[in-house]
């Protein structure tokens, strides 16, 4: 395919994106909700109507989880929430009389929203990763093109390697992987490496609790992440590519796997591409989902078929990565940035963001949230914005108590740095970090010690077991967080955790032993008070943790009704009906909670 075909293909599709379509979300999540059935029955409807010029196609992620599955009727952008596949009918035939289904429609402030761009949860998100997800369907190179895609690589192979690495370093883009490496000196450091062979790499192996970023951009945009490492191919010599992906993400391997053949179909992979001498081809690696592998060298051995283990650093893989060749790897969410910071130059991506955070970085917003889902903000977006403007809040009308970003290697960010900018360095300086993009939130009910070892547990269970520090260490923190949250922690246990955690930074041979620590460390800095009233009342503040937790009967509101008694599934409820309060016996109470969510009078508590 040649510039002339590209752009015979995009405006040709440019008209067809113009006429009615029902867009239905067909990402993870939408579809675990029978978004794909919904797609199955409106194609049904759509042929029993007999309606012309009406498709209906399957997108990626449209961001707002917590509202599907979505459906959105193009071009006029009306927004359909918590769609059923038996509401199928009534959308076409709404489309057919021209009428707007209220009952589908997003309520805010007691009025119906119709455009998806109108809803709160979208207005001071800005997407540039995520900008074809929801308005195209993924698994039609056509539709991405007539989105000015591959634009971006013809532009770039009418360049020098230098200018394309100079656009880069003008952005400012640094890695969102989870360190924040500036994106344009590791391009150039591989560019500058001498070899005869160079490897380009693409890190899809998002294993954080609660992220699924990246999973979303390869299910709705795939031909943005293959367009992107062409691009960096050509800027650092290299002829091969590989997409290394967890297998449990069958919709974006499958996706992927599509995307790869239709730009192999199109010229677009392959030899003398666009006709400028570039070779370039592209393959999958799937990752059987150890966490270890998103490390970069541990990614690198598995694609090797060897053990996912970490190799000593340096050489850095620039120098010395895959088969021990140069290599560049960056991770899904850095390579979707590539192609509009080509088209638009890196002065524009720059605009964006903070003096040193350039850009905008995607979050997997969820936990005690309204709005569970995908947020794409401009950097130094304060968290309390992304919690209350765009999250809607906490659930049930509790406290915000903490955020929680970068997942097993991130730390917590309490109320009190709820104004906090989410950028690199602000995030740093309160002890925590970007991270890939999970975004945690918790509200007063959470027990922060009991947090920090849900981590350690992860971080245990995922350590390769290469390095002592990793291997060993976690495991000894894992067993303090643990005696300590059964009511047995014992005076010097924060003074041992610190140690370790300390030790374990400087001595782990790899990011995951070196940043295993930094939940403790943050929960330590912030909550100190929740490991003492562990360690030295015996309770749990928040009243999580069953070992240390107590239910009780107020005496004053009990009805002597009963109810609790016979809702308990152990009996440790005694007392007789109208005969004075009923109590819990405490040996034989084993905190399930059932007698607090029975009792209509609100008389039992933790």
């Amino acid at each position: 395919m040649d510039i002339k075909e590209l752009n015979k293909v995009k405006e040709k599709n440019l008209k067809l994106l113009a006429n009615k379509r029902i867009m239905v979300c067909s990402g993870t999540g939408c579809t675990s909700s029978k978004s794909d059935v919904l797609l199955a029955n409106l194609k049904k409807a759509i042929k029993i109507s007999g309606v012309k010029n009406l498709s209906v196609e399957k997108t990626g992620c449209f961001g707002f989880c917590a509202k599907g599955p979505i459906v959105v009727i193009d071009p006029d952008e009306i927004f359909y929430e918590m769609v059923k596949p038996e509401d199928a009918l009534d959308i076409v035939n709404s489309i057919i009389e021209g009428k707007i289904i209220d009952r589908l429609l997003a309520e805010e402030k007691e009025q119906l929203v119709k455009k998806w761009h109108e809803l709160n949860f979208y207005n001071k998100q800005e997407r540039i990763a995520l900008k074809n997800c929801g308005k195209i369907n993924p698994e039609k190179i056509e539709e991405y093109i007539a989105l000015d895609g591959y634009q971006a690589l013809y532009k770039a192979l009418n360049m020098s390697r230098d200018e394309v690495i100079n656009e880069i370093n003008l952005s400012g883009l640094r890695g969102r992987g989870g360190a924040g490496f500036p994106t344009g000196r590791k391009w150039q450091f591989t560019k500058e490496a001498e070899s005869d062979i160079k490897y380009v790499c693409c890190n899809a192996d998002e294993g954080d609790p609660g992220a699924f970023m990246d999973r979303s951009i390869l299910e709705g945009d795939p031909h943005s992440v293959i367009e992107a490492m062409t691009i960096a191919a050509y800027a650092v010599g290299a002829k091969q590519g590989y997409i290394y992906v967890r297998a449990e993400y069958p919709i974006a391997v499958e996706r992927l796997t599509i995307a790869i053949n239709q730009a192999k179909e199109k010229g677009l992979l392959g030899k003398n591409i666009f006709g400028k001498g570039l070779d370039f081809q592209l393959e999958l690696r799937l990752g059987a989902g150890a966490f270890v592998c998103g490390e970069e060298t541990a990614l690198m051995n598995s694609i090797e078929g060897k053990r996912g283990e970490p190799r000593p650093r340096p050489p850095f893989p620039a120098v010395k990565g895959l088969f021990e060749k140069p290599t560049l790897l960056n991770n899904v969410e850095t390579y979707a940035n590539i192609p509009k910071i080509i088209l638009n130059g890196g002065n524009w991506y720059s605009k964006i963001g903070t003096e040193h955070s350039k850009g905008t970085k995607v979050f997997a917003l969820g936990g005690n949230i309204n709005n569970v889902g995908l947020v794409e903000v401009p950097m130094g977006t304060t968290l309390r914005e992304i919690v209350y403007d765009i999250g809607g809040g906490i659930p049930g009308g509790k406290r915000f108590k903490a955020a929680q970003t970068g997942g097993p290697s991130g730390g917590c960010i309490p109320a009190e740095h709820l104004d906090t900018p989410i950028d690199y360095e602000s995030l740093n300086k309160i002890g925590s970090m970007m991270g890939s993009g999970g975004l945690i939130i918790m509200d007063e009910s959470k027990c922060m010690v009991n947090l920090a070892k849900f981590f350690l547990e992860f971080t245990v269970d995922e350590s390769c077991g290469k390095c002592p520090p990793c291997r060993i260490g976690t495991k000894r923190m894992l067993e303090i967080l643990t005696r300590i949250t059964e009511g047995k922690g014992k005076e010097g246990d924060i003074e041992k955790l610190e140690h370790l955690a300390e030790n374990i930074k400087k001595a782990s041979l790899c990011g995951l032993g070196q940043t295993a620590p930094n939940p403790v460390l943050s929960t330590l800095k912030y909550y100190r008070d929740e490991y003492e009233a562990h360690i030295k009342e015996k309770r749990c503040p928040a009243g999580e943790c069953k070992a240390l937790t107590q239910v009780h009967i107020d005496p004053e509101k009990c009805k002597q009704c009963g109810i609790c008694a016979k809702n308990c599934p152990v009996g440790a409820i005694d007392g007789e009906v109208r005969k004075g309060p009923f109590k819990i016996n405490q040996e034989k109470c084993i905190k399930c909670g059932i007698c607090i969510t029975k009792c209509p009078f609100k008389a039992i508590s933790k």
